[in-house]
C-alpha cells in the first residue's frame, strides 16, 4: 500500500483525496440525498466523468469552461475508477439540489430553502467532485430566485391566515360577549354554558391553526374573551347561588304547609275543612319551588295529608249515601206523578196536586248527592211549567190588557180611514209614487190591526 499524501487520510486500502480547500460547512437544514436506482445513478456518473480528466499521477480535475481544476486524487487506483467516485460526489450534490426543490414545492420554508441553495451554491467552486458544475450553478442560482418568490407568496399566504384567523378569533369573542350579556332571567344557562365552552376549544384551535397575531391585538382579543367567560362565570353562579336560595325558601314554606295539611287531616267538618285545603292548595301553588327532587317528595307528603281527610270524607258520604237510596226511590215516584200533571190544563187542579206533592217531597227526606242535582231539576221543571200557565192566564184576562187593546183597535180604524182616503185623493192625482206610497202605508196598517184583533178575540 502506498504512503499517504498529505490530504490521504492513514486508513487501509486505497481511498480518494480530495482537493485543497476548505472544509465544507453544515447546510442550514440537514438535508437527505434522494433515491436513485442503480441504473439511473451509474447512468448519472457516466454523465458526469465527461466533465473531468485524471494525469499519470491520478490526479483528477474538473474541466471548466473557464479551465480546469484539481479536485483531488484517488491514489492505487483504476483511473476509471477515480473519475467516477468524485463523479460520484458531483451526482450527490446534484441530489441535494433536487431535494431543495422538492421541499420548496412541498411548501417547505423559503428562507431556509434559500439559506441551503445559497451554501451550497458558495461551495462549488471548490467542491472536490467532477460534473456539469454550469448546470448545477444555474439550478442553484433558480433555486435561489424561486424561493424569493415562494418566499413573497409565503408572506401573502401569511397575511391572508392571519386575517382569516382575526376573524375568526373575533366571531368568537363577539359571539362569546354575546352569550355573557344575556338577560340572566331569560338565559338557557345549561345551553349557553356548553357554547362558551365550544367557544374556547375553538379559540384554541385556531391558535394552533393559524398565526398568532401581533401580541397588542392578541392580548386585547383574549382580554376581551377571558372578561366574557369570567362576566358570564359570575352571572351564572350568581344565578344558581339564587335558585338554591329560592329552593331553600320553597323547602321551608312547604314543610309548614305539610304540617298544617297534616294537622287538618282527621277533621270531620267537611264543608270547612276542604275549604281549607284549597287555600292551602293556593299557597303551595305561590310558594317558590324546592328543586326537583325534594319538590316531589314535599309534594308527596303534602299529597298523602290531603287524602287521608279526602278518603275519610267520600267513605261518610258513601255511608249517607247508603242511608239515603230508600228516600231517593220515593222521590223518583213523586217526579214521575209530578210530571204526570204537565201540559197544565186545570190551573187551580194541578196546584192542588202539586201541592200535596210537594208536601211527601219535604217528607221523604234527603236523597244521595249524585242524584240531588236530577231529582231537584226535575220538580223544578215542573214547578216552572206550572207557573208559566199561571202568568200566561193573567195576562189573557187583565183587565188593563184588554182596555188597552181596544183602545189601539179604534185608533186603527180611525188612521185607516183616514189613509184610505189618501190612496183615493192619490189616485186622482194621478201620480203613481204617491198612489204607491199610499198604497203602501194602508196595507201596513190593516196588517196591524189584523193582528191586534186576533189578540183580542183571544183574551176575549
Amino acid at each position: 500500500m502506498s504512503k499517504p499524501t498529505p490530504h490521504q487520510p492513514p486508513v487501509p486500502g486505497p481511498r480518494p483525496v480530495p482537493g485543497p480547500g476548505p472544509q465544507r460547512r453544515p447546510a442550514a437544514a440537514p438535508v437527505a440525498a434522494p433515491t436513485r436506482s442503480d441504473a439511473d445513478r451509474a447512468a448519472a456518473v457516466a454523465a458526469a466523468t465527461a466533465h473531468g480528466r485524471i494525469d499519470d499521477d491520478l490526479r483528477v480535475f474538473l474541466l471548466t469552461p473557464e479551465g480546469e481544476r484539481e479536485v483531488g486524487q484517488y491514489p492505487d487506483a483504476e483511473p476509471q475508477a477515480a473519475l467516477e467516485y468524485f463523479a460520484g460526489r458531483f451526482i450527490d450534490a446534484v441530489d441535494q439540489a433536487d431535494l431543495l426543490e422538492q421541499r420548496l414545492a412541498a411548501g417547505a420554508d423559503a428562507a431556509q430553502v434559500r439559506s441551503s441553495a445559497r451554501t451550497h451554491l458558495e461551495e462549488l467552486p471548490e467542491l472536490a467532485a467532477i460534473g456539469d458544475m454550469t448546470a448545477l450553478t444555474a439550478q442553484l442560482t433558480a433555486l435561489i430566485e424561486r424561493t424569493d418568490a415562494a418566499q413573497e407568496q409565503a408572506r401573502a399566504d401569511r397575511a391572508e391566515r392571519l386575517d382569516e384567523g382575526r376573524a375568526k378569533r373575533t366571531q368568537i369573542v363577539t359571539e362569546a360577549e354575546s352569550v355573557a350579556a344575556q338577560d340572566p332571567e331569560r338565559t338557557q344557562w345549561k345551553q349557553s354554558a356548553a357554547r362558551m365552552r365550544e367557544l374556547f376549544d375553538a379559540w384554541k384551535s385556531i391558535q394552533g391553526q393559524y398565526p398568532r397575531l401581533p401580541r397588542a391585538e392578541d392580548q386585547e382579543l383574549w382580554g376581551r374573551f377571558s372578561a366574557a367567560r369570567s362576566t358570564f362565570d359570575r352571572g351564572r353562579k350568581a344565578h344558581f347561588a339564587q335558585l338554591d336560595a329560592r329552593s331553600s325558601e320553597g323547602k321551608r314554606v312547604k314543610e309548614k304547609l305539610i304540617v298544617r295539611a297534616e294537622e287538618l287531616s282527621g277533621s270531620t267538618e267537611w264543608r270547612d275543612t276542604a275549604a281549607k285545603y284549597r287555600g292551602l292548595m293556593d299557597e303551595w301553588k305561590a310558594a317558590p319551588r324546592a328543586g326537583r327532587r325534594d319538590d316531589d317528595a314535599l309534594w308527596a307528603r303534602f299529597r298523602a295529608a290531603q287524602d287521608v281527610f279526602f278518603d275519610a270524607r267520600t267513605a261518610e258520604n258513601a255511608r249517607i249515601d247508603d242511608e239515603y237510596r230508600g228516600n231517593l226511590t220515593v222521590k223518583e215516584a213523586l217526579l214521575d206523578e209530578a210530571r204526570a200533571l204537565l201540559p197544565v190544563k186545570d190551573i187551580d187542579a194541578t196546584k192542588t196536586a202539586l201541592r200535596g206533592i210537594q208536601d211527601r217531597w219535604e217528607d221523604a227526606g234527603r236523597v244521595p248527592r249524585a242524584d240531588l242535582s236530577r231529582i231537584e231539576g226535575g220538580l223544578r221543571e215542573v214547578e216552572k211549567a206550572l207557573a208559566d200557565a199561571e202568568a200566561s192566564e193573567w195576562e189573557r184576562t187583565n183587565p188593563e190588557t184588554r182596555a188597552r187593546t181596544s183602545g189601539v183597535l179604534a185608533q186603527l180604524e180611525d188612521s185607516i180611514a183616514e189613509l184610505e182616503d189618501d190612496v183615493v185623493k192619490a189616485r186622482e192625482s194621478g201620480d203613481s209614487r204617491r198612489v204607491a206610497a199610499a198604497e203602501e202605508a194602508l196595507e201596513a196598517r190593516r196588517s196591524w190591526f189584523a193582528q191586534l184583533r186576533q189578540t183580542a178575540d183571544e183574551l176575549a
